[in-house]
């Protein structure tokens, strides 16, 4: 069975009147029925065709047709052709609404906003059939009809298949996932590699640390030293009450001791001196 060939029957006709192939040979090459190649050999099939030369379009070779006339079981084979011809890929556009339909698709583009946020405008338009200004109009409420908007689930409006959106619902979080682990894998790297700038920053930090440590140490000790001289020269309070020589208590005067013949002396004394005050008051007089 022949894949890509040109203009089959054209090279059926070809085939025919050109070569001695058995009729099974260019059918399975032409992919035709056997009935058919008879026909086109009998002349009541393909009345009018002109034969095209496979060779000549590089499809097949002189060598396995050839090949093909000497053993009839030979099955012949497709040359592969020599020019890439590069696979056309058709771009989808947006998905078509029905007109019946068209005024539910602002419903189901607010349902698509609130439910799944992480679709794209793209993915929208795909899904809804629609336009992006419509779509941000929807989401900043600038609509013209935003007071009547409900949101509805646009398969149940029949705007597009549950496939269609469990597709795309699932495109948008592989989507999160991968912006999301090249964000921490960023991070990671920014926490490991510092700039050339802050490293050299944190050296002359750590090469100034030992010298304001030593600075600060000395200023210690000598703040003790001046604090232990002045304790020794201030007296503490157990020095100024103890009973020491040149002590306080050392300075007061010794108390008296009184007995009865000292008494009645003292006593004798101050009457006597009061007699001649007495006196000497009375003379005045």
């Amino acid at each position: 069975m022949a894949i890509g060939l040109l203009m089959p029957k054209a090279t059926a006709v070809w085939l025919v009147e050109n070569t001695a192939l058995t009729f099974d040979q260019i059918a399975d090459f032409c992919n035709l029925h056997q009935l058919e190649v008879k026909g086109i050999a009998d002349g009541d099939v393909a009345q009018g065709i002109r034969g095209m030369d496979p060779v000549a379009s590089g499809q097949l070779t002189r060598d396995e047709i050839e090949r093909g006339q000497n053993d009839g079981r030979y099955l012949l084979k497709l040359s592969e052709s020599k020019v890439e011809i590069p696979e056309v890929k058709t771009k989808r556009g947006p998905r078509y609404t029905p007109v019946s339909r068209r005024q539910d698709r602002p419903d189901a583009i607010s349902w698509l906003l609130r439910l799944h946020p992480e679709l794209t405008d793209g993915q929208v338009m795909k899904l809804v059939g629609t336009t992006k200004p419509t779509i941000q109009s929807i989401r900043d409420r600038t609509h013209w009809n935003a007071p009547n908007i409900q949101p509805k689930d646009p398969v149940t409006l029949g705007l597009c298949s549950q496939q269609h959106l469990d597709a795309a619902v699932q495109k948008a979080a592989e989507r999160l996932a991968r912006e999301r682990a090249k964000i921490e894998k960023e991070a990671i790297k920014a926490g490991t590699l510092l700039p050339t700038k802050e490293t050299i920053q944190e050296d002359a930090v750590v090469e100034e640390a030992p010298r304001s440590n030593l600075v600060t140490a000395k200023a210690m000790e000598e703040a003790e030293a001046q604090a232990a001289g002045s304790r020794s020269e201030t007296p503490s309070i157990a020095d100024a009450f103890s009973s020491t020589p040149g002590s306080v208590e050392n300075d007061e005067p010794a108390e008296e001791t009184y007995d009865a013949d000292s008494v009645f002396a003292k006593l004798k004394d101050l009457k006597v001196e009061d007699e001649n005050d007495e006196a000497a008051t009375t003379d005045e007089q």
